[in-house]
């Protein structure tokens, strides 16, 4: 072989024929990344459990809602009917007038209110005699008289409690009966009665309430006020105290 021929290029191995096979793993395609590996994989047990957690959460919220509406719905028509037994049964639990003291049972703030005051001692006054009051108010007023009102309105629990009261103030029930009356008798306790302040108020009313149907009704109690009469009519003779009636 010549200087020559040790020059040349091996020409018999064309490049074209070099074999592909040097070709790194690290080349092969990402699709033969095995289905094992996709993301959701990274989604935790606790995280799994949270939203196993919640969602039955949800859901029972759902079916607690579904069951108040179906309830709702269901009695609502007996809601219509003040005569059925679950509006009996929802006045028991719901309206405990005649079981309450303080301010619900009857209780005047301070000791005096107008016919004006959102209370229960007012409100459930029975209309005619509010009626009654208003007007002698207004027209005590127009004379220049302090016109207020001490008591109204009573629940049973309220003039049970006044009652008790006066039996350890008075030593006896034959005693507090000539001062309270039981709730059983108690024209508070049906809205029927009112007590008027003060003292020149209530002697006002004395002399002027029959105008208005407005008559004291024991002799004893010059603040204890009635309708016992049509406007303009004559009051019925005076009891001794509240134990004749």
């Amino acid at each position: 072989m010549t200087r020559r021929d040790l020059a040349l290029p091996p020409a018999h191995i064309p490049p074209a024929q070099v074999p592909p096979a040097h070709v790194p793993p690290a080349h092969v395609p990402p699709a033969h990344i095995p289905p094992a590996q996709v993301p959701p994989a990274h989604v935790s047990p606790a995280a799994r459990s949270t939203g196993r957690r919640t969602g039955g959460r949800a859901m029972a919220i759902g079916i607690v809602a579904m069951a108040a509406l179906a309830v709702v719905f269901g009695v609502y028509p007996l809601l219509d009917r003040t005569d059925s037994p679950v509006v009996q049964a929802v006045d028991e639990v719901l309206d405990q007038s005649s079981g309450s003291t303080g301010l619900a049972g009857g209780e005047v703030p301070d000791g005096q209110t107008t016919l004006d005051d959102d209370i229960p001692a007012i409100t459930k006054l029975d209309p005619a005699l509010a009626a009654a009051v208003q007007e002698a108010a207004d027209a005590a007023a127009a004379d220049g008289i302090s016109f207020w009102i001490t008591s109204g309105w009573r629940s049973a629990a309220y003039q049970q409690a006044l009652l008790d009261q006066a039996v350890q103030k008075h030593g006896s029930l034959e005693a507090a009966r000539r001062t309270v009356s039981t709730p059983e008798l108690s024209r508070h306790v049906t809205g029927k009665a009112i007590d008027i302040g003060p003292t020149e108020g209530a002697y006002w009313t004395i002399q002027n309430g029959a105008k208005y149907g407005l008559c004291q009704v024991y002799a004893n109690e010059v603040w204890h006020f009635e309708r016992r009469t049509e406007p303009g009519g004559t009051c019925p003779e005076l009891l001794a105290d509240s134990s004749e009636g």
